[in-house]
């Protein structure tokens, strides 16, 4: 006798059989699960204020936890491993994503459970079990996109991206739209209810993704064929010899180091304009939804005017793009804007949200050239990989954020040495375009040989 819950997933099948209706269902579970990666926003801002307010720590502590949090990350080439090698009950990326979506559940909503007085030590075990299931359902995700958004092999010189970077670009759009309703919601939540009720409103969410999800049939979505019937060690011997390809392997060692390199400055500049400069936490939201609506502009602006652009000359100039808003962040902590009348809300509004999603715009012109430089069949494992590298350069830049401000010298009491901590940090943003020859212009269009 079947399950109910079998039969429903039986007649999503069905549904899915067509164009039409796989297209619906692949864009249900890549524009939630993206929706709810860009809402991730909304908890984190009650975690920053929890552990300011609640648990008394110092901006260096919490930016190290910040930081730390990031650690499950690292291991996605593993997680993209084993979803490539090791299907469950036939399917290889459903599966992860509502285990995943599960894991963050249970994280949050232990959060939320757990006493006021949680201690420091617990807290970080619940956020890196968050993170955990963040990063499974991070990895199952991007290799759909990868294995969806890779360009025909037989396509003329002309369209070589006519379907390249559409799906990249409809699910950035649906994590940035994900972003802009979280730090929304979280501006207006954190002065209404507790950190925790904003932990257990999360946790409800990623319950319903969970749902959704189990009543979705991979077959569904008509995803790519791939062999199911390859190991661990064949996969792993596949991401090798795909790391080995110059084109692969330094690029994303450019992309790594250039964010690494980066001394990341958020919790000191978090407790700059909360502390010192008393910066009202709708502010702070307003001055993240501003940053996300970017976001979501870039992501159309991109699909619809920069695809055929030279990758290399895209990503150099959001980099250096970036050294001039940390130049402009040296001047405000400097008060150069006060002395024109210009309100330091104002400022936090329109451009302290910009650099920070400054810092992700150069992901989706990277994605999309690396799925186009993809091999077959081992998406999941070299996008696993790419993201794995960045987490790791996210979680060192957010170390030496550190040392530089205990450099500096800046405290929670005294901030006098931000604004060199910031030229040092702008100086640092600059260095990795002379090393952008590592990214390839572009790949070019793969051609049948003609016959007899």
């Amino acid at each position: 006798m079947v399950s109910s819950s079998e039969a429903v997933r039986e007649r999503v099948g069905r549904k899915g059989g067509g164009g039409n209706g796989s297209e619906g269902v692949r864009k249900l579970l890549l524009g939630l699960g993206f929706l709810v990666q860009g809402f991730r926003c909304f908890p984190w801002m009650a975690v920053n204020f929890f552990l300011k307010d609640g648990l008394k720590v110092d901006p260096s502590t919490l930016q190290i936890l910040q930081c730390s949090a990031n650690l499950p990350m690292v291991a996605k080439p593993f997680y993209g491993i084993l979803s490539d090698s090791f299907y469950i009950f036939g399917q290889h990326r459903v599966p992860y994503i509502a285990f995943g979506a599960f894991l963050q559940a249970v994280s949050w909503i232990a959060i939320f459970l757990s006493p006021s007085n949680i201690s420091f030590f617990t807290i970080t075990l619940y956020l890196l079990l968050g993170n955990l299931g963040a990063s499974v359902v991070e990895v199952a995700n991007d290799a759909m996109v990868a294995e969806l958004g890779k360009p025909p092999s037989s396509s003329s010189k002309n369209s070589p991206n006519s379907s390249s970077g559409q799906v990249q670009s409809f699910v950035w759009i649906a994590a940035s739209v994900g972003g802009v309703l979280g730090n929304l919601a979280g501006g207006i939540a954190i002065d209404r209810f507790s950190s925790q009720v904003m932990f257990l409103m999360f946790g409800i969410l990623l319950s319903i993704q969970f749902l959704v999800t189990i009543f979705i049939h991979e077959s569904s979505l008509d995803l790519p064929k791939s062999p199911s019937d390859r190991g661990i060690k064949t996969q792993l011997s596949e991401l090798l010899v795909a790391l080995r390809k110059p084109e692969i392997y330094y690029s994303i060692l450019w992309f790594a180091a250039s964010y690494a390199m980066i001394p990341a400055l958020t919790g000191t500049m978090f407790y700059y304009q909360t502390e010192h400069l008393g910066i009202e936490s709708s502010v702070l939201g307003i001055s993240k939804v501003f940053g996300q609506a970017a976001m979501l502009l870039w992501g159309i602006i991109y699909n619809k005017n920069l695809k055929s652009m030279s990758p290399r000359k895209l990503i150099s100039a959001i980099q250096a793009t970036m050294a001039v808003f940390m130049f402009l962040d040296f001047l405000f902590v400097k008060g150069v804007y006060r002395m024109f009348g210009i309100p330091d809300s104002l400022y936090v509004v329109l451009f302290s949200g910009l650099l920070e999603v400054l810092y992700f715009f150069k992901i989706l012109p990277f994605n999309v050239l690396m799925a186009q430089l993809c091999p077959p069949g081992c998406e999941g494992s070299v996008m696993a990989f790419l993201m794995s590298a960045l987490a790791m350069a996210v979680i060192i830049s957010g170390y030496l954020g550190v040392v530089l401000s205990s450099f500096v010298q800046v405290t929670a009491n005294d901030f006098s040495g931000l604004g060199h901590a910031l030229l040092i940090q702008a100086a640092c943003t600059l260095l990795p375009i002379y090393c952008s020859s590592c990214i390839p212009d572009g790949v070019k269009a793969k051609t049948k040989p003609k016959e007899g």
